[in-house]
């Protein structure tokens, strides 16, 4: 990491950047939304005033511990396998991310979302809404409780099936700072047919997918998952989007 002073004398901070090779590209052909999506013209950046930078104040009250526990919902107990899921949010240096708003959403243990835009004739959860956050302590450690979600087909291409994965969202200091990204599991035989999987650059994929820990499983209800986030620099995990601005 870097520093570079601003003309009013306040130091910002810029990080590293992993090589090309290894940075997920904004446009990729295998996945065809991107076309819709991936920017025709060079971006232009825009001057940050007081409301873009102020951060989200959040506060003890406004993330409640129930929030990272996607199992009970609706007053009953959602459907499928429990996981763990955990880690930690970690700068470029793998110094700890304290009071980043984590949040996730994931379809159910039968591959659905409960979005009205989900049309795949799998059963909805009445227990189940997939949505779950949490603010990450002094340590940059974050913890959701969940189920592992199912597969799910896609219009992409000729029997596309999504690999079991799991989206991330991270705030920084201020609601223009955010980044998403997906979680997925060891050893999924989706992979070598998933373009969104493979538009990664393959250095950088396993960074994309969590590890398996016996240590954290708890014994007679979930299994567990570690993950840790890196924000920036050359370890950093592969995000959706592809810039050159600073992450808190």
């Amino acid at each position: 990491m870097t520093g570079i002073t601003s003309h009013r004398g306040l130091v910002l901070p810029r990080y590293l950047r992993e090589p090309a090779e290894r940075r997920t590209p904004v446009g990729s052909p295998d996945y065809r939304s991107t076309g819709l999506r991936a920017p025709l013209r060079t971006p232009v950046d825009l001057p940050h005033r007081l409301t873009e930078v102020t951060g989200p104040v959040l506060g003890e009250d406004r993330v409640r511990p129930e929030d990272a526990d996607l199992t009970l919902r609706g007053g009953g107990e959602a459907v499928g396998q429990r996981i763990v899921v955990y880690g930690r949010v970690l700068d470029s240096d793998g110094r700890p991310v304290p009071d980043a708003l984590v949040e996730v959403w994931q379809a159910n243990a039968a591959g659905r979302y409960r979005h009205v835009g989900d049309s795949f004739p799998a059963p909805l959860d009445p227990h189940f809404d997939g949505l779950g956050r949490v603010v990450t302590d002094s340590l940059g450690r974050y913890e959701f409780l969940t189920v592992k979600p199912g597969a799910y087909p896609w219009g992409n291409h000729h029997n596309a099936w999504r690999p079991a994965h799991i989206h991330f969202s991270l705030f920084g200091r201020a609601f223009t700072q955010r980044l998403v990204t997906q979680m997925y599991f060891p050893d999924d035989p989706l992979f070598g047919q998933d373009p969104i999987f493979a538009a990664i650059p393959a250095a950088a994929r396993h960074r994309a997918i969590s590890r398996f820990s016996l240590e954290r499983t708890q014994a007679d209800w979930a299994l567990a998952f570690e993950w840790h986030i890196v924000l920036r620099g050359t370890d950093q995990t592969p995000f959706e989007a592809d810039d050159d601005g600073d992450v808190a």
